[in-house]
Order: C-alpha cells, then sequence, then structure tokens
C-alpha cells in the first residue's frame, strides 16, 4: 500500500512538473496533429492489452514507448500515454491502486530513458539517419523493454507480491526474449516515419541528419 501511494504521488508530481505548455494549444489548432496523437494512444492501447500473462500483474507485452517519445518528445509521450491507461483501468486490466507504479515502470521512466538515449546520440555520435535509427529507435527500444521489465520485477518483489526467484526465473528471464522484437517494432517504424513522414518525428531533423556533405 505505501509503494502504491508512492507510486502515485511520484506519478502526479512529474505530471505537473513536465505539463507541456505547447501541447494543447496545438492538439486544438492542428486536425493532422490531432490523428497522430489519438493514433499513438490506439496503438499503445492495441500493443498493452496484448499480452502473455504470466503471473498475477506479471505480463509481457510491447511497449512502443520508444517510438512514442521519438514522435511527440517525451513529456507530451506520458501524456499521451495517460489515455491507454485510463482506458486499461476502467477495463480492469490495471488494478486502480497500481495505477501510479504501472504508469511509472511502463511509460514514464521508459520515456525518459529512450529520450536519454536519443540526446546522448545527438549530441555525441554522428548525426546520421543510420545513427538515429539503430540508436535512438532499435538499440534504445531495447534497452528501454529491459529497463520496464528490471523495474516491473524490483515492484513486484519489493511490494512482496512473488519471491525473487519466481519473479526472475517466469519473468525477468524473459526480458532478453521479447527485447529484440520490441526493436524490430520501434525501429521498422521508425524508419518507415523517417523516409516517408519525417514531421511526423519529432526528434527527426532532416538538414542535419540527411547532410550530403
Amino acid at each position: 500500500m505505501v509503494l502504491n501511494m508512492l507510486g502515485w504521488g511520484l506519478l502526479l508530481a512529474l505530471l505537473w512538473l513536465s505539463f507541456p505548455r505547447e501541447f494543447w494549444p496545438k492538439l486544438k489548432a492542428e486536425p493532422e496533429y490531432q490523428h497522430l496523437v489519438f493514433g499513438s494512444a490506439a496503438v499503445l492501447l492495441l500493443l498493452w492489452l496484448l499480452q502473455a500473462r504470466i503471473y498475477d500483474g506479471l505480463a509481457v507485452h510491447f511497449l512502443g514507448i520508444t517510438l512514442v517519445t521519438l514522435c511527440h518528445g517525451w513529456r507530451i509521450a506520458v501524456w499521451i500515454c495517460l489515455l491507454p491507461l485510463l482506458v486499461m483501468l476502467a477495463l480492469g486490466q490495471v488494478p486502480p491502486a497500481d495505477g501510479g507504479l504501472y504508469a511509472l515502470c511502463t511509460f514514464v521512466l521508459p520515456a525518459l530513458f529512450s529520450a536519454g538515449i536519443f540526446w546522448f546520440s545527438y549530441y555525441f555520435l554522428p548525426r546520421h539517419l543510420f545513427i538515429y535509427i539503430f540508436v535512438a529507435a532499435f538499440f534504445a527500444s531495447a534497452l528501454t523493454m529491459l529497463l520496464h521489465m528490471g523495474l516491473t520485477s524490483a515492484w513486484f518483489f519489493l511490494d512482496g507480491r512473488y519471491p525473487w526467484h519466481i519473479i526472475q526465473d517466469n519473468y525477468l528471464v524473459l526480458s532478453l526474449l521479447i527485447s529484440f522484437p520490441e526493436a524490430l517494432l520501434n525501429g521498422m517504424a521508425v524508419t518507415l516515419m523517417a523516409l516517408y513522414r519525417p514531421h511526423w518525428l519529432r526528434t527527426f531533423f532532416e538538414n542535419e541528419y540527411l547532410r550530403t556533405d
């Protein structure tokens, strides 16, 4: 119960501190951006609902967080992720008490982590299309999945729901197995967007990543 309250408190504090002031005006003014935002939320909901449940509360599913972070930036990505979370709470897929920690482990901290890898690649690696795709998308999404499953494992262990050997042998052991498909999914989606819809990627700067000099 203490962890649940702490999770909700941290989530609300982060949402308050990271509120993107430019989000609502742009959402109201641009119909195409509305489609992108609600389409992103719908895709996330589908990915999170298509899950393989290991134990009660422990499930393996695609995240899609790296893709949404590269499309919208981490602050807006976090707010977009609230929509599928609310639907999952309403459907009973996530217990209300677990909502805060679920959000922190599934999209808040993973979005920050993905954004951190992007900024590292932007400032410390050559600004090239392949660097963007393979480091900021493919590699970042694989590591983000590992982070998500590690955080979830720590949460369920500290909360006393399952002993560590159960979590490690039945859930955490799958992290390497699911990280490659997660990387492939995000990497392919980012590749297609960079080639055909670069304006959908807020973090993709064509004049820098597609330079010929």
